[in-house]
């Protein structure tokens, strides 16, 4: 299989550079299996679909401030991205600048502090911030929210709260798990009142996510890391929802690939360290009935996830309708329930 297949036309006009005033506006494309027809509702009509005793799973991961902007000695500008934080005052990052920074050079970054670059590793620079002040201390006050490249603004006062979860709870993701975008505390209370429990993973989403595979084939594929953790509380609630004849609902693509690394033997299992778990199709995803999740990017490997569940073909068609009926996509856009085919879900 081949990275291609999973190729798109996508207008940019339909790419979301901005939220709507309201979380739970977005709409809602419902994809059953085949051959029941599309729906466009509303992620509002999102209790219309589950059932008393069903669970939805959320990504608690909170999203820090990574972006961050500095002068390189040679009086250079860099823009500094943070992949992930490895210690109090140490990082992994992505920097762009006209020229590369070389190891043992300094950068100082606007608000003054100095940032050692220790070495290179492929795209990603380590680095250490040379200050008393704990560095997420220092992004609170220097850093900036690190929107996705596809929207073309400057991230505002108002991406602080909106590029953020209302469940956000433990930080370290440099990008939303943005399918749990949709979701504001009336939802929530609609879905608690239908008997829908809710539980939570933590997975801190890494810049890797908006990295284009290279090659063309998905079998050499390498996975970025990802840091996630699934506790025993959660474990234990899946197994007492399936028993007692419930579904486990995913939101986002982040939930699917925590459970997924969770699995031992088809029986989730507590689980805390990192993740290059690759879902694609001829996968058989067990852990979760239903996605919930937002239109990804064409030729991306959260595309082939979804095809994973749902089939390519059933993917590909609903995003032509995605596409045909106007849809909002991506990171601020609209969102879609998906339904395992029944050929995928029962086949080992």
């Amino acid at each position: 299989m081949k990275k291609s297949d999973f190729h798109f036309e996508l207008p940019t006009g339909l790419i979301a550079q901005a939220p709507l005033a309201e979380r739970s506006a977005s709409r809602l494309l419902v994809v059953p299996p085949v051959p029941a027809d599309f729906e466009d509702r509303s992620i509002r009509d999102l209790p219309q679909f589950l059932r008393s005793g069903d669970l939805l799973v959320f990504n608690d991961t909170r999203v820090i401030p990574a972006r961050l902007f500095g002068t390189k000695e040679s009086g250079g500008r860099v823009e500094i991205l943070l992949e992930r934080i490895t210690g109090s005052h140490e990082a992994r990052a992505q920097i762009r600048a006209s020229k590369p920074p070389k190891a043992n050079s300094t950068i100082s970054l606007d608000e003054g502090t100095q940032v050692t670059v220790l070495g290179r590793d492929d795209a990603f620079y380590s680095l250490r911030f040379d200050s008393d002040e704990a560095l997420e201390t220092i992004l609170k006050r220097a850093g900036r929210m690190p929107l996705p490249p596809y929207i073309e603004r400057d991230a505002d006062i108002s991406d602080d709260e909106r590029y953020q979860t209302v469940f956000a709870k433990h930080s370290g993701a440099v990008a939303a798990p943005t399918a749990g975008l949709h979701f504001d505390e009336k939802l929530l209370l609609a879905l608690r009142e239908k008997g829908v429990e809710f539980g939570e993973v933590t997975l801190h989403v890494g810049a890797g996510t908006f990295q284009p595979m290279r090659g063309e084939s998905l079998a050499e594929h390498v996975m970025h890391r990802e840091w996630l953790k699934v506790d025993a509380a959660l474990c234990e609630q899946v197994a007492r929802v399936r028993a007692a004849g419930g579904r486990v609902v995913a939101v986002g693509t982040t939930v699917v690939r925590s459970l997924e690394t969770a699995m031992v033997d088809g029986v989730l299992a507590p689980f805390e360290g990192e993740t290059q778990i690759f879902i694609y199709p001829g996968y058989h995803i067990r852990s979760v009935d239903l996605l919930l999740t937002n239109f990804h990017l064409p030729q991306s490997t959260l595309l082939m996830l979804v095809s994973a569940f749902s089939g390519r073909e059933r993917i590909l068609d609903a995003y032509a309708h995605a596409v045909r009926e106007q849809y909002r996509f991506f990171s601020y856009g609209d969102a879609m329930l998906l339904y395992p085919q029944p050929y995928l879900k029962d086949t080992a």
